[in-house]
């Protein structure tokens, strides 16, 4: 698969939707100086070529939880797609990577109460077969979180077995 090549005007066009996905493509090609077809056609070639998407980001008040916690997990090599798929589809985490480095994997999780941090990391993921180690960060204080920098395609929430 090719790298879509996006210009400065395709550049512009998703800096000014991602400070309001809502305003209007008569106003974007207003703004930009161009045709309304034209920001019409850019963004669904952008959004063909998923470079953008449209959703709504959601604050972690709707989880019920206002902490963010990392748990770094330390797994058997050749299990560490199959236990990543196992942390995944726990209901309290909220995100899932196959990492290099210390640990080969990092979930996230929201959480309100130690006690329930402590039951996911030590209870639910140290328990899974394979799983050596755990170690949890809690995120006191966010210096910087950039939310509208997302997957966007499926693909990338599947576990390939060929990678």
């Amino acid at each position: 698969m090719s790298i879509p090549l996006i210009d400065d005007l395709d550049r512009q066009l998703i800096d000014i939707l991602s400070n309001d996905a809502r305003v209007s493509n008569r106003k974007i090609a207003a703004d930009l100086g161009v045709t309304e077809g034209t920001v019409r056609g850019r963004i669904k070639r952008l959004q063909q070529d998923r470079l953008i998407a449209f959703t709504a980001i959601t604050s972690f008040g709707l989880e019920n939880s206002t902490k963010m916690a990392f748990i770094g997990v330390l797994a058997e090599v050749e299990k560490v797609r199959e236990i990543a798929q196992q942390i995944a589809s726990l209901s309290s985490v909220n995100g899932v990577m196959i990492t290099m480095g210390r640990f080969n994997i990092l979930a996230i999780c929201l959480f309100n109460e130690l006690d329930a941090l402590h039951a996911v990391s030590s209870d639910q993921i140290l328990a899974i077969p394979g799983v050596h180690h755990v170690e949890t960060s809690i995120a006191v204080k966010t210096v910087k979180y950039n939310a509208r920098v997302v997957r966007i395609t499926e693909a990338d929430h599947v576990i390939d077995n060929d990678d």
